[in-house]
């Protein structure tokens, strides 16, 4: 069974409702006549406008688009995320996001259901949530690194062109050897990874890629993911 990731850096139907540029190409991905979708907001506390730029979006496609709160009345889990073709987890606060998650059982589910072949995406909290670590804005002061699901190796950095600390905050990690690696996505692109390994890079918006970023001899190197534009 083939195991997807789709990691946004940035972008989608948070910031553009109605554009569907990155979210037609997941929905191309599950290779169904019309694939149940289910949007996980939980990072923004199942924020009303972020559910309805959902909506407003993927129902311009032929796909079965549901959500799941946490904040309200929650439905049978098991139920609801063992039968979706595709998960979409928006952004957010990281951290308090896996906490709801982990207190209500949701994490084991997802495993299950991604290993089963459901495909597993989402935006900035929703894309480092599946690796080993993220590098995450959860707290105010400034970026920290914590640990994530662990559905795929490594440390993900999310909004990396977009937001002015988040590459010195990896060059540093990576020159303090607090990480040996990142995985860093702009905004405007995506990495598709196919049974835990990066396939290549979506780029849905002009001059924007993802990187593994290293320490190459004395100095950072940030290499390039092979890219597919979709815009």
């Amino acid at each position: 069974m083939k195991r997807q990731i789709i990691a946004i850096g940035g972008g989608g139907f948070g910031r553009n409702p109605g554009e569907g540029i990155i979210e037609r190409y997941i929905l191309d991905q599950s290779k169904k006549s019309k694939p149940k979708v289910c949007f996980i907001p939980t990072a923004t506390g199942d924020d009303e406008g972020y559910k309805e730029s959902y909506y407003s979006t993927f129902s311009m496609f032929d796909c079965d688009p549901v959500h799941l709160d946490f904040f309200k009345r929650t439905p049978d889990l098991e139920q609801l995320i063992l039968n979706q073709d595709i998960i979409f987890v928006g952004g957010g606060n990281t951290k308090s996001m896996l906490a709801v998650w982990k207190e209500w059982g949701l994490v084991g589910l997802l495993k299950s259901a991604y290993e089963s072949g459901t495909i597993m995406c989402g935006v900035s909290a929703g894309a480092i949530c599946w690796f080993d670590s993220g590098i995450t804005d959860s707290w105010a002061e400034d970026l920290k690194l914590m640990d994530c699901l662990g559905f795929a190796e490594g440390v993900c950095c999310p909004h990396f062109d977009e937001e002015p600390e988040r590459r010195p905050t990896v060059h540093k990690m990576i020159k303090n050897e607090t990480i040996d690696s990142c995985i860093a996505i702009d905004g405007g692109c995506a990495l598709h990874l196919i049974n835990e390994t990066p396939h290549h890079s979506i780029v849905f918006s002009e001059k924007k890629n993802a990187y593994r970023v290293f320490m190459d001899n004395d100095s950072i190197n940030e290499s390039s993911f092979s890219s597919k534009n979709i815009y």
